[in-house]
């Protein structure tokens, strides 16, 4: 009994690296881009179909209209991005139609506090309103950001704007569906 335990330890054990090895395998796999995913852009067009697929065969789920909304993308071919967007929602659209600069978005229910210093005793300088984008300038490794937006910076704690965060903010398994009020 005890070698079949031990077998089967080491059949797990020699399971748990290979599944290791790929993943740091893929981690380590260039993308057509050579940048990282993911990663965030922003959305450089007023006006940018969000499509099914990587193609403009593809049909056409929506269209986002809102020029400099941050977005992850979380898989690349060489023309096309596959992005989750502040809503979770999981879309392709044309590498043309991001932006590498950086911006950020309050989604929470309520105005997201800017302060003069990244404290939270600081004075607030200006408030970023619910769904009003920002320009993100950096965040610091005590997990505050300096953000600009309409010639007003300050610092808000990263857990208090979409766009902040390192984590993966949409799983590429999940189906992309259509959302409302694009």
């Amino acid at each position: 009994m005890r070698g079949v335990i031990r077998a089967l330890l080491a059949t797990a054990a020699l399971g748990a690296g290979l599944g290791a090895a790929a993943a740091q395998a893929a981690q380590d796999r260039p993308t057509p881009s050579g940048l990282p995913v993911p990663r965030y852009v922003s959305l450089k067009f007023d006006k940018v179909n969000a499509r099914s697929g990587p193609g403009d065969d593809h049909r056409t789920l929506w269209i986002y209209r809102v020029r400099g909304l941050p977005v992850q993308v979380v898989a690349e071919t060489s023309e096309w991005r596959r992005i989750c967007d502040p809503e979770g929602q999981l879309v392709w659209v044309h590498k043309r139609t991001t932006d590498g600069r950086r911006t950020v978005i309050n989604m929470n229910s309520a105005p997201a506090a800017l302060r003069r210093r990244p404290k939270d005793s600081s004075r607030v300088v200006a408030y970023l309103n619910v769904r009003a984008i920002a320009s993100l300038v950096r965040c610091d490794e005590d997990q505050w950001c300096r953000v600009r937006a309409d010639d007003v910076s300050g610092w808000v704690k990263a857990g208090e704007l979409w766009g902040a965060s390192d984590a993966v903010q949409c799983r590429p398994g999940r189906p992309g569906g259509a959302a409302s009020g694009r």
